[in-house]
């Protein structure tokens, strides 16, 4: 069995800082890690963690944006399908419109654009928690939808 290193140390001060909820910019999360006795850490260091463990910025409670890693989402694993971060699909006469846990829509929304126009998708448009679709030619939109709902294998 290993002994926890260094970067270990460094993974659970971190975690523990963004469950805070309290950090609004990087630098503060470099001179929060350092004041907790971290003194290589940049920020760089800190913006490929924030990367690493998909961190996002979002409102608290008290409406200030800060960094997090929500627990709805954390780090996609071969274990949680990507289906599991759907929240809803809906549609109106012109665009299908998904809704993701916070930070997800980026990932979902370059799966469905792997898939193209052959699957009815002439294009995605992603923002944190939500994705416009829009169908290619010769595909409703309803039928887009209904595409879109068998993917993530939800009910129509």
């Amino acid at each position: 069995m290993r002994t926890p290193s260094k970067q270990d140390d460094l993974v659970r001060a971190f975690k523990a800082l963004l469950k805070e909820e309290k950090f609004s910019s990087q630098s503060e999360i470099v001179h929060a890690l350092q004041e907790d006795g971290f003194q290589n850490i940049n920020q760089s260091k800190v913006s490929r963690m924030l990367t690493k463990f998909g961190a996002v910025r979002t409102r608290n409670a008290k409406m200030e944006m800060v960094y997090c890693l929500p627990a709805e989402l954390g780090v996609p694993t071969t274990s949680s399908p990507l289906k599991n971060l759907v929240t809803d699909i809906d549609y109106n006469d012109a665009l299908v419109v998904i809704r993701t846990s916070p930070g997800a829509a980026q990932l979902i929304a370059r799966l469905l654009d792997s898939l193209g126009k052959s699957e009815g998708i002439l294009g995605t448009i992603a923002g944190d928690d939500t994705i416009f679709i829009t169908p290619s030619r010769g595909f409703t939109v309803k039928k887009l939808h209904t595409v879109v709902l068998t993917l993530f294998e939800q009910e129509l």
